[in-house]
């Protein structure tokens, strides 16, 4: 009986054994790890002593700097930067879909490149433009029309540095989930688009909420997902431009931050293992979100 069920299920489990044994190392281990590690005292140096709950008490009871930098600027920067540059990917995928194959292919490859690059790259793009010098281009340019008296230190700015941060991750969040999109559009069959107009679809926004949207459930999730997922990742860029951690007065702290700050900087792996658990609750909970929105049924 095995030797017929081998010979049946056989190759199908052995194509998706690298993939499972992928996961399993790199994923559920990880994450195993970590909730493990979040119930423990761990400075790297001594074993692992189990404290219970005590860091997701310290977390919530003690850490100010969690409850009054990090996680509201956590939340603002991902409710403005995931939908933002959700929508935005929709958007820019429907317009490329209604040109030719050889303009759709350049200007798709154009919009994904900034994707591609490092934070490290991508701060140095941004730096010449925010520079606080008269030679930044933005100070330069305000200067020339006197809208400003002196150069503004926009990157050490408190005021600045949040709404900068997300201009810069919007500019680089045309990633596969752009992709994926995209191509679905291009997956609908034009056939639908000739039934609508015949049963009283007259603008193109009809065609997008009766139509596209419904058509390409799967990509939509898919897209949604990585726009959650890139939204609450992201860290490194309001260090790099800022070229501080922490960022000045904590203005563009995020919860990333602050897990390398305790993890790598400070050495509490336990507390740092119970941030990462707490970020990785936020993520779940707005991809079932996601899930229930664009759920086939």
């Amino acid at each position: 009986m095995v030797r017929r069920w081998l010979e049946k299920e056989g190759r199908a489990y052995a194509f998706l054994a690298p993939y499972a044994l992928l996961f399993l190392v790199f994923i559920v281990v990880p994450v195993g790890a970590a909730v493990l590690l979040s119930f423990t005292y761990f400075d790297t140096i001594q074993p692992p002593r189990f404290i219970g709950l005590s860091n997701y008490i310290m977390l919530i009871t003690q850490d100010e700097l969690f409850m009054k930098y990090v996680l509201p600027n956590t939340i603002e920067f991902a409710v403005i930067v995931g939908p933002g540059g959700y929508v935005l990917a929709f958007l820019l995928a429907w317009m490329l879909a209604q040109l030719p194959r050889i303009p759709r292919a350049i200007l798709a490859l154009i919009l994904y490149s900034p994707s591609m690059t490092s934070a490290v790259t991508m701060a140095a793009v941004w730096q010449t433009l925010f520079s606080g010098d008269q030679s930044g281009y933005l100070n330069s340019f305000l200067l020339n029309l006197n809208v400003i008296q002196q150069p503004i230190q926009w990157l050490q700015s408190p005021q600045y540095l949040m709404p900068i941060m997300i201009i810069v991750t919007l500019w680089s969040s045309m990633g596969v989930g752009f992709l994926a999109m995209l191509a679905g559009m291009l997956e609908i069959n034009p056939e639908l688009y000739e039934a609508g107009s015949l049963d009283g679809i007259r603008s193109r926004w009809q065609e997008i909420l009766y139509i596209t949207i419904p058509s390409m459930k799967p990509q939509m999730l898919f897209g949604a997902v990585m726009a959650i997922v890139g939204a609450f990742q992201a860290g490194a860029i309001g260090v790099t431009l800022s070229g501080s951690n922490p960022t000045p007065q904590y203005a563009g702290q995020l919860i990333v931050n602050h897990i390398e700050d305790y993890g790598f900087l400070r050495y509490e792996m336990g507390y740092a293992a119970a941030v990462s658990v707490v970020l990785l609750l936020m993520v779940l909970f707005f991809s079932r979100i996601a899930n229930r929105l664009f759920h086939e049924e």
